[in-house]
């Protein structure tokens, strides 16, 4: 397969689209001192090689467009296209951020609506839809946690407990709120530890961030039990809502207990994912968090004929918010298909979902584990997702949860998560999520089996895994990761 060179070194000297070129005429106006006096230096190609250049590199991306994508824990869905198409359409996508309410009804409705919904799913007081992804969102949940204390005085709350199967921004989250993180062991069971939480609990205690189904891919058992110990220790329950996916239609956070709850619509209602944004983490909140929601939020009021009016409301009506997160009123593009994805599927829809998620994860874990996989919890009847132990052919054959992941790639299929939850040793976390068929996950058994077999009869092919992958700069094979890491090179220079 050939490697791809930069764009730089595909043109010619000279060579450009004029007609996207800006002429005199277009400049006159603007001030000589912000012109340039030497052109910038861009590539020097036609329209043409612009076109196939980045074509076929998309072509070499793998995407959920194009490849089984099982990443666990972070619910790698289909984005449907009409989805897409009606968020763009021209009264969403033209309407300035700063026009009147009253020029704007459709687009205030549509997400006041959406802000009842997601309510309504998580069985939360209310929602706020401005934090602008799933870190914000957590944010403003634990900032609230905090508020709350503090407006009643009781500060010397300063702890905040996490499992030590958490995500990695549950403890990052509490530090920058100000708390003290605690960490809370988790049994072999894979349920959190209820002696370690009754010992951790005290006038310190701020409250507990948890994500149900958890990190491992199993629902607690004991979430009431757990809620209620905080509770009555007089902390507050933050839920994260990464593995929301899993439950929805089925059981919601704010009927466990929970007081506060940020949701991934990237993961949970099928917003596009990755790359570092756009992005969208709306929160919700039980009744006693509800004043310090983020603001902006949509409001609305019935005038005498019955017409609803909708309108932002602001810190002026809100004086205990924790304030405006975002400029604006958050990112409006994602949210919207969120709200037209939820409209597609309908409550029936969100049900199905749960199910066929849970079904795809379960399938895949009985059968690997009947092909002499170990599951980390075999006891345990999977959530939406399930982990795999590579351990066992660590041991035996000197191959790693690495070497499997990147051996995956020559198959055609988009590595699941490894190495997390630390817990567990090799660890390989895979969610097929409810998008993908029997037969897609057929395939990907017969290729974790195949690789299997690869590792008993010649452990080498795996370590040295990808064969068929390009890499920068041309050529094939797996890359130095420490050194792409700490000496990345990222900057062209025009050889001489």
């Amino acid at each position: 397969m050939r490697g791809e060179r930069v764009i730089f070194e595909e043109g010619q000297p000279g060579r450009t689209n004029h007609q996207h070129a800006p002429d005199s005429a277009s400049l006159k106006d603007l001030p000589p001192t912000l012109l340039r006096s030497t052109p910038p230096p861009l590539p020097e190609v036609s329209e043409l090689q612009v076109v196939r250049h980045y074509t076929r590199l998309s072509q070499k991306n793998f995407s959920i467009d194009t490849h089984f994508y099982p990443l666990g824990s972070c619910t790698m869905k289909y984005n449907p296209r009409a989805c897409h198409v009606l968020a763009m359409l021209p009264g969403f996508l033209n309407r300035h951020p700063l026009e009147p309410d009253q020029t704007g009804q459709g687009v205030l409705s549509s997400l006041f609506e959406l802000q009842e919904m997601l309510a309504e799913i998580t069985g939360m007081a209310a929602v706020s839809l401005s934090p602008m992804a799933g870190a914000q969102g957590e944010f403003a949940g634990v900032a609230m946690i905090g508020a709350y204390h503090r407006q009643r005085g009781d500060v010397e709350r300063v702890e905040m407990l996490v499992p030590d199967a958490a995500h990695g921004t549950n403890p990052a989250t509490a530090s920058l709120c100000g708390f003290r993180v605690r960490e809370i062991a988790t049994q072999a069971t894979g349920d959190l530890d209820l002696d370690s939480l009754r010992e951790a609990v005290g006038p310190q205690t701020a409250g507990l961030m948890l994500t149900n189904p958890s990190t491992l891919g199993l629902f607690e058992r004991e979430v009431e039990t757990i809620i209620d110990i905080v509770h009555q220790a007089g902390g507050l329950l933050y839920y994260d809502g990464a593995n929301l996916n899993a439950i929805t239609g089925r059981a919601r956070p704010g009927d466990m207990g929970f007081d506060a709850i940020h949701i991934n619509v990237h993961k949970t209602f099928s917003t596009p994912h990755g790359g570092g944004g756009p992005g969208a983490g709306p929160v919700g909140v039980s009744k006693r968090l509800q004043p310090f929601l983020p603001v902006p939020m949509v409001g609305c009021q019935r005038d005498a004929a019955g017409k609803n009016h909708f309108a932002w409301v602001g810190a002026r009506e809100r004086p205990q918010t924790i304030g405006q997160l975002s400029a604006f009123m958050g990112n409006i593009g994602v949210l919207l298909r969120a709200y037209v994805y939820l409209r597609m599927v309908g409550g029936d829809g969100m049900r199905r979902v749960a199910d066929h998620a849970t079904l795809n994860a379960n399938y895949l874990m009985a059968r690997l584990t009947e092909a002499g996989f170990t599951a980390a919890f075999a006891n345990r009847r999977a959530s939406h997702e399930f982990i795999l132990t590579l351990k066992p052919e660590m041991d035996r054959f000197g191959v790693s949860a690495l070497d499997f992941a990147k051996r995956l790639l020559d198959y055609g299929f988009y590595a699941p998560t490894i190495y997390f939850p630390l817990l567990v040793p090799e660890c390989l976390l895979i969610e097929p999520t409810e998008t993908e068929s029997k037969e897609e996950l057929d395939r990907f058994i017969a290729a974790m089996v195949a690789i299997r077999s690869e590792a008993m009869e010649n452990p080498a092919l795996l370590k040295e895994a990808p064969h068929h992958v390009p890499v920068p700069g041309g050529g094939l094979g797996r890359l130095d990761e420490t050194r792409a890491a700490r000496k990345p090179d990222l900057i062209w220079k025009k050889r001489d």
